[in-house]
């Protein structure tokens, strides 16, 4: 814990680029995280299992484990999130990695800010499941578990992307989205949405089923210019 009583969150990044290791750990030091480096799977695996690792950060390309398999092993034995790091661009890869059970993935060379606010999802997301599986927001009762929201008992039938995005507002109380910040999180994977209004047009879906007053929503705020906001 910090002097705050906020936790210190303790990262692993495992990768067996060194100059790629210093940065991410000089980088996600300054962030506040304690870091813990491998270089190789092996290590990797015995460090999570002595030091159970809040988050690990885990290179696609390893010199003696895959890290698709090395992602299988710790996904067998812990429920700590996983990003994957690679510098293969095909979906197929991308594919794989979220199949043996990683959380997100990363591509080099990335951008140290965009995974930083990757890293902050996440853990904002573990944060409050640790914490609650229900939450109410207004009349509406969001379960976690099951990734269902309802009104008045009634289920209220979300799209997976509307699901989502009302999971993404939420976990962001009173913070402003940008529609890039928005777009990154929903579409990693997709070129398709990267210049178009794909956000506000799921943003109004989405309106249609949890706002009383679709007019004036009250839940999910327009901020001009820059993007949305989810008011508690």
């Amino acid at each position: 814990m910090t002097h705050t009583g906020k936790k210190k969150y303790t990262i692993l990044a495992v990768d067996d680029d060194e100059d790629i290791l210093q940065t991410i750990k000089g980088n996600l030091e300054l962030d506040g995280y304690e870091m813990l480096a491998a270089t190789d799977g092996r290590t990797g695996l015995d460090m999570v299992r002595r030091m159970r690792p809040d988050l690990i950060i885990l290179d696609l390309n390893l010199p003696d484990i895959d890290g698709i398999k090395a992602c299988q092993i710790i996904r067998r034995e812990f429920d700590c999130p996983i990003i994957m790091l690679t510098a293969r661009d095909g979906i197929s890869d991308r594919v794989l990695g979220l199949e043996c059970g990683a959380d997100d993935y990363i591509i080099k060379p990335f951008n140290a800010l965009e995974l930083s606010a990757r890293i902050k999802a996440i853990l904002k997301r573990v944060e409050r499941t640790t914490v609650q599986d229900r939450m109410e927001v207004g009349d509406l009762t969001i379960d976690f578990k099951s990734r269902r929201v309802f009104s008045g008992g009634q289920e209220i039938s979300l799209t997976k992307t509307e699901y989502e995005l009302f999971d993404l507002f939420i976990t962001y109380p009173g913070e402003v989205l940008s529609r890039d910040f928005i777009r990154r999180q929903i579409w990693r994977d997709s070129q398709l949405y990267k210049h178009s209004r794909a956000v506000d047009v799921h943003v109004q879906r989405l309106r249609k089923k949890i706002e009383a007053d679709i007019e004036n929503p009250r839940i999910i705020v327009t901020i001009p210019g820059v993007g949305y906001k989810y008011q508690p």
